[in-house]
């Protein structure tokens, strides 16, 4: 079954649940996943809807700091129930050696020696690492690396 597809299927359960929080997180998924159908003539795959995922998980990292800074607990709430919604659809995430052991081979596959390889480093790790690694997590260790 692709991701598109068991995102239907539990809209379809929480609206038979009546889960109205559930119900809203999914269907702002499903909301974004229709409009970049709709913006891009395409087909999505499981891999468009991670990317899909992954951003919208970062806009609620970052929701969710504003929100506790300006003391509104009750939206940042709100965001955290819906980033455990969406996580749901993630990939099972690396561990932190797993991570490192994909930087090193990388690193070694295009020969990166310094900081002046860290595009090509992250263009070759971003594929392999999509949705199931932090890829600022993955930057700042590749950064590390590349140092010494």
């Amino acid at each position: 079954m692709s991701l598109k597809q068991r995102i239907q299927d539990d809209m379809k359960n929480a609206m038979r649940e009546k889960n109205a929080q559930r119900l809203s997180a999914i269907r702002l998924l499903t909301a974004a996943m229709k409009q970049r159908e709709v913006d891009e003539r395409i087909e999505l795959t499981d891999e468009h809807v991670i990317a899909i995922i992954d951003r919208m998980l970062k806009q609620r990292r970052d929701s969710i700091t504003q929100f506790e800074a300006a003391g509104r607990q009750d939206l940042a709430d709100n965001e955290k129930f819906e980033m455990t919604v969406l996580q749901e659809y993630m990939p099972v995430q690396l561990s932190d050696a797993e991570v490192e052991a994909e930087v090193v081979a990388a690193m070694a596959q295009i020969g990166a020696t310094g900081p002046q390889d860290m595009g090509k480093l992250m263009g070759v790790l971003k594929p392999r690492l999509a949705g199931r690694a932090d890829m600022t997590r993955v930057s700042q260790l590749v950064k590390v690396k590349l140092a010494g």
